[in-house]
């Protein structure tokens, strides 16, 4: 099986991800984001969207009742259909769920995020979490049945309350649920770049244990991405693709060896 982390970029070509997912052998789940088409629905309704960045250097989508509002508009309600959409088109029997479906995503909702402001540390609480169980009984009778799950934010937390969390901390928790041995991650890049103003310094091969060694050279989301691959290996993965989702056969591309291998 694999586990299909799927970027929210403009660029991304969802049609041609799911063309060539239609013609493997293995079973997929597939995770997507809506990042950009989030941004222009936003911007359409008169709203911006705050980034936070913490002390320790991470950056998060502050994200309040009106953003959660947002995140089930774009992420769980247009892309994830339209996605499902292309799948019964090409022959996948997709099965789109957010994470308070039936609690196939269930997380803890933080306590607060440490930013600096004005010279001062300040705590911001808002409705964002970190996932930590999966519903395996669900997504195990879907996809043995031959459905296809597609999968969004939010997810739910302790209190049965929808928040915001990170895609890759998502595919962690399914991975150590799952234990699929290959992850893809479909981005707007040709894989993980040494520079990421120059395409091509793509890093074609990466141990596990360099990804730390990145993670203290690079900045916020980009930091936030290292630590959650480590953390991949850590639950189990046995090899993660980063590869360009923008290309007209992104999977074919990716399982040719075009990206980033992290073994």
């Amino acid at each position: 099986m694999y586990i299909v982390k799927v970027g929210g970029g403009d660029a991304i070509n969802l049609e041609g991800i799911v063309a060539d997912l239609a013609e493997l052998d293995h079973s997929c789940l597939i995770v997507h984001g809506a990042n950009a088409l989030r941004d222009q629905i936003a911007q359409q309704l008169g709203r911006q969207k705050t980034i936070l960045t913490s002390v320790s250097g991470y950056s998060s989508v502050y994200s309040d009742e009106r953003a959660i509002d947002l995140i089930m508009m774009t992420y769980a309600g247009l892309r994830n259909k339209r996605l499902v959409e292309l799948c019964h088109q090409h022959g996948i029997n997709g099965v789109g769920l957010c994470g308070i479906d039936g609690k196939v995503i269930q997380g803890k909702r933080n306590k607060g995020i440490r930013v600096n402001e004005g010279g001062k540390t300040l705590i911001k609480r808002d409705f964002s979490g970190k996932p930590q169980s999966v519903n395996s009984e669900l997504l195990s009778m879907l996809i043995q049945n031959g459905y296809t799950p597609v999968l969004s934010i939010p997810i739910i937390d302790e209190h049965n309350v929808a928040i915001n969390s990170e895609n890759d901390d998502i595919v962690n928790v399914l991975q150590d649920a799952l234990k699929a041995p290959t992850i893809f991650q479909f981005i707007e890049a040709p894989g993980f770049l040494e520079n990421k103003d120059d395409p091509n310094s793509i890093v074609k091969r990466m141990s596990p244990s360099a990804l730390e060694q990145h993670e203290e050279r690079v900045e916020g989301r980009m930091k936030r991405k290292m630590l959650a691959l480590g953390r991949l290996f850590q639950a189990g993965a046995a090899e993660v693709i980063i590869s360009d989702g923008r290309t007209a056969h992104p999977v074919k591309d990716a399982l040719a060896g075009k990206g980033t291998l992290i073994k």
